[in-house]
């Protein structure tokens, strides 16, 4: 299987649950603003939608969204306690939180991300995401992950908005910051940023 990503996006999370699974995967770096692939190739032609991450399996069969690439891949590997099993409640909790940080979260930060967004439009969208990480920051309380002390497919997606929140100097609950330190620690998640060029 190969991943379709761009250094410090979104394609992170999926990167990071890969290499929370053990799953081996082949990478292709994407330029997102010419949408050509690290081989040349029009990513267009590989994933119409146009943006990363994009998981392509060994069948050939495409896979976009990353909440849904990162349920796949965490699907493939049970034992790897990354998403609970169909039918426990805890299941559908992790992906309410899944679908918090990409419908909310994710899509708040996209103004900041664009040149052309007026002031005004960011400074909604900076109100916005001080809301929604005061929230994270209340239901995490002095649990080491959103769902409890297993961290999951969510926490690396929300892993992912709080080092984005650094890049837009948005401030942050204590606790989020250190739920932040926390997961950079981890041995995966590590690995998936130096392979990206994101940490030394």
């Amino acid at each position: 299987m190969k991943l379709y990503f761009a250094r410090g996006t979104c394609s992170l999370s999926p990167h990071i649950v890969a290499e929370e699974a053990g799953i081996a995967l082949e990478y292709e770096r994407v330029d997102i603003k010419t949408h050509r692939t690290a081989s040349g190739a029009d990513f267009h032609a590989i994933s119409p939608k146009g943006y990363v991450p994009a998981l392509l399996l060994d069948d050939g069969t495409l896979l976009s969204e990353g909440p849904a690439i990162v349920q796949y891949l965490a699907d493939l590997k049970p034992e790897a306690g990354l998403l609970p099993p169909v039918g426990d409640v805890a299941r559908y909790r992790v992906i309410e939180w899944l679908s918090f940080v990409n419908s909310e979260m994710h899509k708040s930060f996209s103004p900041l991300f664009d040149p052309a967004a007026l002031a005004e439009v960011k400074a909604e969208s900076r109100a916005k995401l001080a809301k929604h990480f005061a929230f994270a920051g209340a239901a995490l309380g002095d649990q080491s992950y959103l769902t409890g002390e297993t961290f999951t497919v969510a926490d690396a997606y929300f892993f992912v908005m709080t080092s984005w929140s650094i890049f837009q100097k948005i401030e942050v609950p204590r606790n989020v910051a250190d739920f932040r330190t926390r997961v950079t620690a981890r041995p995966a998640v590590h690995r998936a940023l130096k392979a990206e060029g994101l940490t030394a």
